[in-house]
């Protein structure tokens, strides 16, 4: 039901920050813990970060633990992601999703998803 449409990647040095946010299209955006995933060429897709709908409750991959941290927005039916301290490995597609499932951390626990934002940090 909700649409979501990532934005805010790009280019940037290694050690560099970027601000991804994720737009939700209707008022039900706060029903949902909102994840983030992220996908490189040729791997799975991969659990980044996870918030609840009341930002109680927040997850990170050990990957991202201490430079990365999400938040979400629901009177703006907004989420983010701020990435900070940026290696060349969390080069990938990174999307955000949408669940019903408290603490889901699953790809096939999100039933809506984004587009993609393409995140690209060189050496």
């Amino acid at each position: 039901q909700v649409q979501l449409v990532e934005s805010g990647g790009g280019l940037v040095q290694a050690g560099g920050s970027l601000r991804l946010s994720c737009a939700a299209s209707g008022r039900t955006f706060s029903s949902y813990i909102i994840g983030w995933f992220r996908q490189a060429p040729g791997k799975e897709r991969e659990f980044v970060a996870a918030i609840s709908w009341r930002a109680e409750m927040r997850y990170y991959a050990d990957s991202v633990k201490g430079r990365f941290t999400i938040s979400r927005d629901n009177a703006k039916n907004t989420g983010a992601l701020a990435m900070n301290i940026l290696k060349p490995e969390d080069t990938a597609v990174y999307y955000c999703a949408a669940s019903t499932l408290y603490g889901s951390r699953s790809p096939g626990d999100f039933g809506s998803w984004g587009q993609g934002t393409q995140v690209t940090v060189s050496s």
